[in-house]
């Protein structure tokens, strides 16, 4: 497998981890566990970092619908594999800075590691059209 599309894998598994740090507030909030009947109506009940957690899981989800795509054309296109590999582990660096900057809310700064990230993402398009 590339490095490529081990960084897909990283970037689909992260939401989830993000997820594993959340649940825990989501129960201290409510007094009980994850409401498996309806678990998005509690998402705007949220509040404090239990609330940023939860944004971040559902950003990582988000941004999966760019860089899945980008890495595939990418790898489609035969792409040059040394620019491929260096801004998809730079997407996973920034999307980690971006999670830790969502969840210690900095919103500036976690606006500005978005925007780097969805350029690597972008980058990868750009690669596959030069192929």
């Amino acid at each position: 497998m590339t490095i490529p599309f081990w960084c897909l894998f990283a970037a689909a598994a992260l939401p989830y981890v993000w997820f594993s740090f959340a649940a825990p507030l989501r129960s201290a909030q409510f007094g009980q566990g994850l409401d498996t009947h309806t678990p998005r109506a509690q998402d705007p009940k949220l509040l404090g970092r239990a609330a940023r957690l939860q944004g971040v899981h559902l950003n990582g989800l988000e941004a999966l619908t760019y860089f899945a795509p980008a890495v595939i054309v990418a790898h489609l296109a035969h792409a040059n594999v040394t620019w491929s590999a260096r801004l998809s582990v730079a997407f996973i660096a920034i999307r980690l800075i971006h999670a830790f900057m969502y969840i210690t809310d900095r919103p500036a700064l976690r606006t500005a590691s978005f925007g780097v990230g969805l350029l690597t993402a972008l980058g990868l398009f750009v690669l596959a059209a030069c192929a």
